[in-house]
């Protein structure tokens, strides 16, 4: 791959004149709902540094990145690796992560920019058990998500990532993770809003801080509660 290559596929993250138009129109899109947010849509489409807005595929989702292209993993070269404050730092492959207890559930999945859809299957390890199999070092506070797009992050407290409604998830949907969807390996936050769900999972580490992520730097709330956010949506069922 040369440098030019290279440089697109890393993609450039989104500045701040870009974030704060996100953020007010998010904010109206969670105040009018739906057809405010084909305008956001719209309006963010041809902002190359976010990469495609798009209408899911009749599934409700949109497509939201913030580099300019993602790199494919498929299930058999993808792994995922998890070190920091953890007394056996390892790395799973899919086939690792399929041999663990699965959780399955059906929860919501909210947008803070307003959008969400309803009862959506999701599979995969309750992140409680993963981080049972590398154990906790008792110096740990938080946990802290990378994706292998190079460039978005997101963390959770130890407390909130010992939810069993805290998924790394590789299905969804009824099926397998896609790569628009963040596949094959994504993460699932079901109380909070969509950003703290990363895409495009590649690494997980323990610290001993909250390490604030993308969009947080952005002005997001680091505390990402459905409902309790930003005052006006109601918690998913």
């Amino acid at each position: 791959m040369s440098n030019e290559d290279a440089r697109r596929a890393r993609g450039t993250p989104v500045g701040r004149r870009v974030v704060l138009g996100m953020l007010g129109l998010g904010a109206a899109g969670v105040a009018v709902g739906t057809s405010l947010q084909r305008g956001v849509n719209s309006a963010l489409a041809p902002v190359g540094q976010l990469g495609d807005v798009l209408p899911g595929a009749g599934d409700g989702f949109r497509y939201y990145s913030v580099v300019g292209g993602v790199p494919r993993r498929t299930a058999a070269d993808y792994k995922l690796t998890v070190g920091g404050l953890v007394r056996k730092p390892q790395t799973f492959t899919m086939a690792d992560l399929a041999a663990l207890p699965q959780t399955r559930l059906t929860r919501d999945f909210q947008c803070v920019t307003g959008w969400r859809v309803p009862e959506v299957m999701w599979a995969g390890v309750a992140l409680p058990d993963l981080l049972d199999v590398v154990g906790v070092s008792g110096a740990a506070r938080a946990v802290r998500f990378t994706s292998f797009d190079g460039v978005y992050t997101e963390s959770l407290t130890l407390e909130q990532a010992r939810r069993r409604d805290v998924v790394v998830a590789s299905e969804m949907l009824g099926g397998p993770v896609t790569h628009d969807h963040g596949g094959p390996v994504r993460l699932f936050v079901a109380p909070m809003y969509g950003y703290k769900s990363l895409k495009w999972l590649g690494g997980i580490e323990l610290t001993d801080k909250v390490i604030t992520g993308y969009w947080e730097r952005r002005g997001y709330d680091v505390d990402a509660w459905v409902g309790r956010s930003n005052g006006r949506d109601d918690a998913p069922t």
